[in-house]
């Protein structure tokens, strides 16, 4: 039996030692292991009761995985208040695939997901709309609270979580995030703490015009790493409101210093909850300073690399929204698409054009005129994870665009910046 190096409570003590069924003091132990490896020196209650789950596709491959879903199922054991899930990875609707895609597709990539989808829904999948890396979205509904312990994954949601909603929540592992959940309780070290929330890096901001936030978040992503920065003189540009527009701004700069970097928590001045109540003195006494200006961000651009086979040629496929496109994106893109072409004297964009948000956002969308504008211009609106998508090695024949930086970590899509894949859907040359 695990000889524990946390102190637990009775309750915990008796689900590692079986008290409560083999299932829980598994999951337990696990938990225990986990905290233990990072010196915790507790488990503490999650707060916020709704989950968040990163492993969202059913790779045949994940056998283990299926596995522990079923004995979690047959211990009768489920997440009290629900989960959301990162996206699904399909849509041939939406995202038109060849027939040997969908091959690939079906039987070597995703072959599990019906199977998947009704192991999860047992043990406490809140519905089929709750597929998002954004299920903070107000549409979408799992929305903690400040000061609020979560039991998540996903690199994205946890940074947005801890920074922008000033929650507590590690960078966890897929089924982490399942079990700190189904228990309720999660080991207390790294971002769940006060010290571990301080910030060792402060970033001065002092660009001539607002930063596009993918490639900020990218600057900052592959200098700071894992740790955590205080970034004074955005809200020159942001204000000091966590306004929707703010807030989207946000979520694509948090996601590019998560995947540009390792970054979980992220402060900036007068803006994000914590700096605006603490300020400065959430710096350590011996922070490091890194200076942002146009040079830099312009430096850190053209360091991308371009990975198609076909460099000189014009992309053919774009995705827009990697996290997923908040309502005021979708509104926002949808415009400037429609006058891009206008402009273009184009009435279809040249390029394969495919949006990508959350279910519960996209009905909401369909509600508006803009739904009817966007589709009428050749675009496509999905809910899938283009990740997911370019998992599978026939699309790199594709030229895929995008602006989004964690799309470009994570596969061979070429990074443009807004305006300019604008102009490279009309057809342009983007040099």
């Amino acid at each position: 039996m695990y000889e524990p190096k946390m102190a637990l409570d009775k309750e915990q003590l008796d689900i590692l030692n079986g008290k409560q069924g083999p299932t829980k003091a598994k999951i337990m132990e696990t938990l225990v292991r986990y905290g233990d490896i990072f010196d915790a020196k507790r488990l503490v209650k999650v707060t916020h009761g709704q989950g968040h789950l990163v492993t969202s596709f059913g790779i045949p491959l994940l056998k283990p995985v299926y596995k522990i879903m079923d004995e979690i199922i047959a211990a009768d054991l489920k997440v009290k208040d629900g989960f959301s899930m990162d996206p699904r990875p399909l849509d041939y609707e939406n995202v038109k695939c060849s027939l040997l895609e969908k091959l690939v597709f079906n039987l070597i990539l995703y072959g599990k997901q019906e199977d998947y989808e009704n192991q999860l829904e047992k043990i406490g999948l809140t519905g089929k709309n709750k597929f998002t890396c954004a299920c903070y979205f107000k549409e979408v509904g799992n929305i903690p609270k400040e000061g609020d312990i979560l039991s998540w994954a996903e690199s994205s949601a946890v940074n947005y979580a801890n920074s922008v909603l000033g929650a507590r929540c590690n960078r966890n592992s897929g089924m982490i995030d399942i079990f700190g959940s189904l228990l309720g309780y999660v080991p207390e070290f790294g971002l769940l703490t006060d010290e571990g929330r301080k910030a060792t890096y402060k970033v001065i901001i002092k660009t001539s015009k607002k930063p596009e936030a993918q490639i900020l978040g990218s600057a900052i992503g592959m200098k700071v790493m894992e740790e955590v920065p205080y970034i004074v003189g955005l809200d020159k540009y942001l204000g000091a409101e966590l306004t929707d527009d703010v807030c989207s701004y946000l979520k694509d700069f948090g996601a590019a210093t998560a995947s540009n970097g390792a970054v979980g928590l992220y402060h900036v001045e007068n803006l994000t909850p914590e700096a605006k109540r603490l300020k400065e003195k959430l710096l350590v006494k011996d922070y490091k300073e890194y200076i942002i200006d146009d040079e830099e961000l312009e430096r850190v651009y053209k360091s991308y690399p371009i990975m198609w086979k076909n460099k000189d040629k014009k992309g053919n496929m774009a995705f827009i929204g990697c996290p997923h496109l908040s309502l005021a994106q979708l509104n926002s893109w949808t415009d400037r698409i429609v006058n891009a072409l206008k402009e273009n004297n184009l009435k279809k964009v040249k390029a394969r054009t495919i949006l990508c948000t959350a279910p519960d956002v996209k009905e909401e969308f369909m509600k508006t005129d803009n739904y009817q504008k966007l589709l009428s211009t050749g675009a496509k609106l999905t809910c899938i994870c283009p990740l997911m998508y370019t998992n599978n090695p026939l699309t790199k024949s594709h030229r895929i665009m995008t602006s989004s930086n964690k799309l470009r970590t994570y596969s061979i899509a070429r990074y443009y910046k807004d305006e300019e894949l604008l102009q490279a859907i009309c057809g342009k040359e983007v040099k």
